[in-house]
C-alpha cells in the first residue's frame, strides 16, 4: 500500500533549502580561508616573547672568564622541551654574546648597531616580503650577568587545535551575522519571487474551476506560468480533449439511438389507436407512451447542452396550461382526473421554455405511472415561482426521496420506467438556478415541487 504525501508549502521549503545551502557555503568558505592562511604562513599565533626573555634573564650568568652562560634552570628546560623552534640571542655592551637555536641571519648580523635601543620589534612589510619570516622582539634587561640585550622570535604556525578554534571564532564572528542577514533577505525575497512567478497559476486555476460537464472545448491557458508547470497544464488540456471526444461519441450514440426509436414507436402508437377500446388498449398505449418518453429523455440529454444562456422570460402558467392540455388524455385514460390551478395570471422566470416544459411533462408522466390509477393529479403554479405536481398514490418513502433523482434508480425492481425522468428534471432545474424537492401530498401520495428564481419585475 503506497503512502500518501501531504501537500507542502513551496515558499517555506525553498526558503529553508536556500538558507541551508548558504550556511554550508559560508562554513566551507571560512574553513578554506583559514586553511589557506595557515598553509601560506600568514596566520601565525604569537607566543609571549616577554615570557621567553624573562626565563633567559633568570638563567643568564657569567663564567670565570666573564663569558655569558645559561644556568640549567627548570623554567629554561621546560621552555626548550615545549618550543621546537626556540631561538634567542644575548649580547652585552662589552661585545660578549650568546645564542641558542637557529638565529635568522638577518638578526645575527645586527651586532652593536642597536646598543642604544632599550626595546624594539624588528620585522618586514607583510605584503612585500615573505610572510613566513617572523618578526623579532628586542629588549634590554638587567641580569646576574649585568645589563644585556635579548633578541628572540617565538612564533609558529597554528596547531590543529588552534586551527579549529580560529575557524570557530571566525565563523561565529563573521559567518553567523552574514548568515542571519541572508536568512532575513531569503525569507523576505523568496515568497515575493515565488508569488510573482506563480501568479499566472491563479488565472489557470480560476479557468479550471469554471469547467463543468456542460462546457466542452474549454482549455487551460499556459500563458504567464513557469515553464516547469507547462507540462502539467498541457497534460490536463490533453485529458480534456480526450474527454470532449468521448462525450461527443456518447452524444452521437444517444442521439442516433433516440431518433431510431422514435419512428417505430410512432408507427406502433398509430396501430394501437386503431384497436377497439378496452383495458388492454389503455395499457398498451401507456407502454408506448413510456417508450416515447424514454426516447425523448435520451434526446433531452443533448438538449440540456442547448438550454443555457441566453435565457428569456418564460411564463410558468402558460407552460403548465400547455403540459396539462397535452397530457390530459393520457391521464384520463389512466384513470385520473387532471387539475390545474395558479396563484396568478402570470408567473415569470428567466429560462428556456422547451426545457421547463420537458421537466414538468416528466413530473406529470411520473405521477400517471406511479399514482395508483386513482384520484386526482394536481398541477399548481405558486408564488414567487414554483410548480407543484401531486398525486394520491402510495407516496415515496422518506429514505428514498434523495435517491429517486439519481439516473436509472427505480423504487421497485419491477418498475417498467427508465429511471431517467426525475434525473432530467433535476438537471434542468439546476441549469435554471433552482431546485426540486419531494414531500407528502395534501391528499396522500407524493408532491414534487420545482422552485425557480423569479424574473425581476419590469419590462
Amino acid at each position: 500500500m503506497t503512502g500518501h504525501a501531504d501537500p507542502y508549502c513551496l515558499r517555506s521549503r525553498l526558503s529553508w533549502r536556500l538558507i541551508s545551502m548558504q550556511a554550508a557555503l559560508l562554513v566551507t568558505l571560512v574553513v578554506l580561508l583559514i586553511g589557506a592562511l595557515c598553509v601560506s604562513g600568514i596566520l601565525l599565533v604569537p607566543r609571549d616573547e616577554d615570557h621567553v626573555i624573562a626565563i633567559v634573564q633568570r638563567a643568564l650568568a657569567r663564567d670565570a672568564q666573564g663569558e655569558l652562560i645559561l644556568r640549567p634552570t627548570a623554567d629554561l628546560k621546560e621552555l626548550r622541551d615545549k618550543t621546537s623552534d626556540l631561538w634567542f640571542m644575548v649580547r652585552d655592551r662589552q661585545g660578549h654574546s650568546l645564542s641558542e637555536g637557529s638565529v635568522p641571519p638577518e638578526f645575527a648580523k645586527i651586532g652593536d648597531a642597536l646598543d642604544q635601543i632599550s626595546q624594539a620589534r624588528l620585522g618586514w612589510q607583510l605584503l612585500e616580503d615573505d610572510p613566513r619570516k617572523p618578526p623579532a622582539r628586542l629588549k634590554r634587561v638587567n641580569t646576574d650577568a649585568g645589563s644585556v640585550q635579548v633578541l628572540t622570535a617565538t612564533q609558529e604556525p597554528l596547531s590543529s587545535a588552534r586551527t579549529v578554534l580560529a575557524t570557530t571564532l571566525a565563523f561565529l564572528g563573521v559567518a553567523l551575522p552574514g548568515l542571519a542577514l541572508m536568512a532575513i533577505a531569503t525569507f523576505i525575497a523568496t515568497p515575493m519571487v515565488v508569488r510573482r512567478a506563480f501568479a499566472g497559476l491563479d488565472t489557470t486555476a480560476a479557468q479550471a474551476r469554471q469547467i463543468d460537464i456542460h462546457q466542452r472545448g474549454a482549455r487551460l491557458s499556459a500563458e504567464y506560468i513557469p515553464l516547469e508547470v507547462v507540462p502539467l497544464v498541457n497534460a490536463i488540456n490533453d485529458a480534456l480533449a480526450r474527454l470532449d471526444e468521448g462525450y461527443r461519441r456518447h452524444q452521437r450514440f444517444v442521439a442516433d439511438a433516440a431518433h431510431e426509436l422514435r419512428t417505430p414507436i410512432a408507427i406502433l402508437n398509430t396501430r394501437l389507436e386503431a384497436l377497439p377500446a378496452g383495458s388492454d388498449k389503455t395499457r398498451l398505449l401507456e407502454d408506448t407512451a413510456r417508450l416515447s418518453t424514454l426516447a425523448e429523455q435520451l434526446l433531452d440529454i443533448q438538449r440540456l447542452d442547448q438550454c443555457r444562456h441566453p435565457f428569456g422570460r418564460v411564463d410558468l402558467v402558460a407552460i403548465a396550461q400547455s403540459v396539462a392540455a397535452d397530457l390530459a388524455p393520457l391521464a384520463i385514460a389512466g384513470g385520473y382526473e387532471l387539475a390545474l390551478d395558479t396563484a396568478g395570471e402570470s408567473v415569470e422566470v428567466i429560462g428556456d421554455r422547451s426545457a421547463l416544459e420537458r421537466a414538468l411533462t416528466n413530473l406529470v408522466q411520473n405521477a400517471i405511472q406511479h399514482g395508483g390509477r386513482r384520484g386526482t393529479i394536481s398541477i399548481h403554479v405558486g408564488l414567487p415561482a414554483t410548480i407543484d405536481v401531486s398525486d394520491e398514490g402510495d407516496g415515496i418513502p422518506p429514505e428514498q426521496r434523495t435517491l429517486i433523482f439519481e439516473p436509472f434508480y427505480r423504487l421497485t425492481p419491477l418498475d417498467r420506467g427508465a429511471g431517467l425522468g426525475l434525473n432530467m428534471v433535476r438537471e434542468i432545474v439546476r441549469l435554471h438556478g433552482g431546485h426540486v424537492s419531494v414531500f407528502d401530498g395534501p391528499n396522500g401520495g407524493a408532491c414534487f415541487r420545482l422552485a425557480l428564481p423569479p424574473a425581476a419585475s419590469g419590462k
